[in-house]
C-alpha cells in the first residue's frame, strides 16, 4: 500500500485541513501525520511521498526515506528540499508555483504602508498610552523597485500603481509587464537602486541570488529609503543589512524571512526600532489550503495512477 507522510508544525486544526481531504480523496492511502520531523521515526522507512514545506525538515528526513518516490513540497520555494544532500536523484519534486501572487502581494503593501507610516512607533506609544502625532510618509507619488519579476511582482504591481507610486522591475529577464514602469537587468541592480523609495525583494533563493542584496546594494539605497524582504533569508548580506539599520543608512526594513528560521531569540534584528520582523507570514493566510488542495489532490490521483511525468509544477532540479 502507497504511503505519504505528512509534515506540519501547525496546530492541529490547520493541520486537518490537508490531512482529512487526502484521507477522504483517497481511502486506499495509508497517511501519517507529525508536527515536527524528530517524530518521523515509525514511518519515514516506509514512505513513498512526503507532503511539507521545505523549512519544516532537515536532511535526516530524506536520508532516512528509503522509499521515497515524491516529495510535494507546500510552498513555492523549493530550497531546503532540492539541495539537501541525501536526496535521491531520482526522487520527483513538486512544489506549489503559482499560488502566493495574491497573499504575499498583500503582504508587501502591508509592510511598506507600516514602514511608511511608522506604525510600530504608534504600537509602542500606544502600548505607553503616549499621544504624539507626526507626518506620514505616503506611498502615492514614491518609486518602488521590485527585484524578481515572477507571479507574485506581477501581482503586487497592478497594486502598487493603484496607489500612484512609480514601479521598476529588476530581473535577469527584462520583458514587458503589467503594471511596470521600466525594467532593468539584475546586472544593473546597484544603478536601479539609486532612486527607490521602497525596495521589494521577491525573487527566488539559488546560487546566482545568494547574497545579491550586499554591501554595495545598500550602500546604494538613499538614507530614507525601505528595504522589504519576502524572499528568502539568504538574498540579502543580512550582517551588512544589520549595520546598515543600525547606522541609519536605510530608513528601515520589513524582514518576513531569515537565514536563520526560526530567527533566534537573542538575534539583534529583534531590538531595532527601525524593523518591522514577521514570522515567514508572507504567503500564509486564511485560504492558503484551499489553493493549495487542489494541485496536492491532482498530484497525488496522477501519481498513484502512474502518471508522474504529468504531475504539475515538476521542479527541473
Amino acid at each position: 500500500m502507497t504511503e505519504l507522510l505528512i509534515i506540519l508544525t501547525f496546530p492541529e486544526r490547520v493541520s486537518a485541513q490537508y490531512l482529512e481531504p487526502l484521507r477522504a480523496n483517497f481511502p486506499e492511502l495509508t497517511i501519517n501525520l507529525v508536527d515536527h520531523h524528530s517524530k518521523i521515526g515509525p514511518y519515514i522507512a516506509t514512505a513513498d511521498a512526503l507532503l511539507t514545506f521545505g523549512p519544516m525538515i532537515n536532511d535526516d528526513v530524506v536520508r532516512r526515506a528509503k522509499r521515497l518516490k515524491w516529495f510535494q513540497a507546500l510552498g513555492s520555494g523549493v530550497d531546503n528540499i532540492v539541495d539537501l544532500p541525501s536526496l535521491a536523484p531520482g526522487v520527483m519534486v513538486t512544489n506549489l508555483h503559482g499560488i502566493q501572487g495574491t497573499p504575499v502581494s498583500e503582504a508587501a503593501l502591508m509592510a511598506m504602508l507600516a514602514l511608511s507610516r511608522s506604525f510600530p512607533r504608534v504600537l509602542r506609544n500606544q502600548n505607553q498610552h503616549r499621544w504624539e502625532r507626526f507626518p506620514a510618509r505616503l506611498l502615492d507619488g514614491k518609486t518602488a523597485g521590485i527585484l524578481g519579476v515572477g507571479v507574485i511582482a506581477e501581482a503586487l504591481a497592478p497594486k502598487l500603481k493603484a496607489m500612484g507610486m512609480t514601479v521598476v522591475g529588476i530581473t535577469g529577464t527584462p520583458r514587458e509587464a503589467t503594471g511596470f514602469d521600466r525594467m532593468h537587468h539584475s546586472d544593473e541592480l546597484v544603478e536601479a537602486v539609486r532612486g527607490l523609495d521602497h525596495f521589494v525583494l521577491l525573487a527566488p533563493y539559488s546560487a546566482a541570488t545568494r547574497g545579491i542584496v550586499g554591501a554595495e546594494v545598500l550602500a546604494a539605497m538613499k538614507p530614507d529609503s525601505y528595504l522589504i524582504n519576502l524572499a528568502r533569508g539568504g538574498v540579502v548580506d543580512e550582517a551588512t543589512l544589520l549595520d546598515t539599520l543600525r547606522r541609519g543608512a536605510i530608513a528601515g526594513a520589513a524582514l518576513d524571512v531569515f537565514g536563520e528560521e526560526p530567527l533566534p531569540a537573542d538575534h539583534p534584528f529583534w531590538s531595532l526600532e527601525n524593523v518591522i520582523l514577521t514570522p515567514h507570514l508572507g504567503g500564509f493566510c486564511d485560504v492558503y489550503v484551499d489553493h493549495a488542495l487542489p494541485v496536492v489532490i491532482e498530484n497525488m490521483r496522477r501519481f498513484l495512477a502512474g502518471d508522474a511525468a504529468n504531475m504539475i509544477n515538476i521542479v527541473k532540479r
